[in-house]
């Protein structure tokens, strides 16, 4: 009996040393080998046998890792209080650096990443934030690439998910659109006035050219106010017909004028001879 629970002792152990040697690594998997506490060699994928007691592994995942930044409280360069968050992609191109170099690769990149937002973001003022949001995340990025290549690990892409404000700021940045497209209606009338005056003097130009086209003009003018069915019509009365009127009416007080003075002077001259 001793020899048996013997026997079936030692094929226990022997299977746990087996369940330990033996270590299978999927295809995005590799093993960082240490032998008796120094690194040895970087294994993997598939079938890896480790010598019980005399060297341990530890795995890494190779696959793009997604990390959502917590939300963070930034003080923009124009000194307005935002609230931002963001996701970081990035993924592990040396597992021995990974390993060796820093402990938890993924609690440093996360904390490294919020205080690289914090700084960027900083030292950009508020319509910068809403506005480019491309260029502010490959500088947030190169950063986080540039401190992270000693660990082994390759970011890939960073992305400012939400810019939160206030609601006194909300509303003061509608205020602020309001005002602006406001002034852009302006210009806009301002300058269609300017190309209206412009066409304006350009036809007046073209009309003075021949007098009969300016009252051509009024008879279409006035056929396209019939058209509409108007009960009143307001005809214009141009200055230059005014003008030709006041020299008619001029020429004939002169010669009504002249023709009195002839009169006059004929009967004084009657009256002399007869005397």
């Amino acid at each position: 009996m001793i020899g048996f629970y013997t026997i079936a002792v030692l094929v226990g152990f022997v299977v746990l040393l087996l369940l330990y040697a033996i270590r299978i690594l999927r295809e995005y998997e590799r093993g960082v080998v240490f032998l008796l506490g120094r690194y040895q060699s970087v294994k993997g994928p598939g079938l890896v046998i480790i010598i019980p007691f005399i060297q341990t592994m530890e795995r890494v995942d190779l696959r793009i890792v997604v990390m959502d930044v917590p939300t963070q409280d930034v003080i923009s360069q124009d000194n307005v209080s935002v609230r931002v968050n963001a996701v970081v992609y990035f993924r592990v191109v040396d597992p021995k650096a990974a390993i060796i170099n820093v402990e938890h690769f993924y609690d440093a990149v996360s904390q490294l990443a919020q205080t690289t937002l914090r700084s960027v973001l900083g030292k950009h003022e508020l319509d910068e934030m809403l506005s480019e949001r491309d260029k502010l995340n490959s500088d947030i990025q190169e950063i986080l690439d540039e401190h992270t290549d000693a660990w082994g690990v390759k970011v890939t892409n960073v992305e400012i998910k939400h810019v939160d404000l206030d609601e006194s700021m909300i509303r003061a940045i509608a205020r602020q659109a309001e005002a602006e497209r406001s002034r852009r209606a302006k210009i806009i009338h301002a300058e269609g006035e300017s190309q209206a005056a412009a066409k304006l003097t350009d036809a007046a130009k073209e009309l003075s050219k021949s007098p009969n086209a300016m009252t051509l003009r009024y008879l279409q003018t006035l056929i396209d106010i019939a058209g509409e069915q108007n009960s009143t019509i307001v005809f214009p009365l141009p200055v230059e017909l005014l003008g030709h009127l006041s020299e008619g009416l001029g020429k004939i007080v002169q010669k009504s004028g002249g023709t009195g003075k002839t009169g006059t002077t004929g009967k004084a001259s009657q009256t002399k001879g007869g005397e």
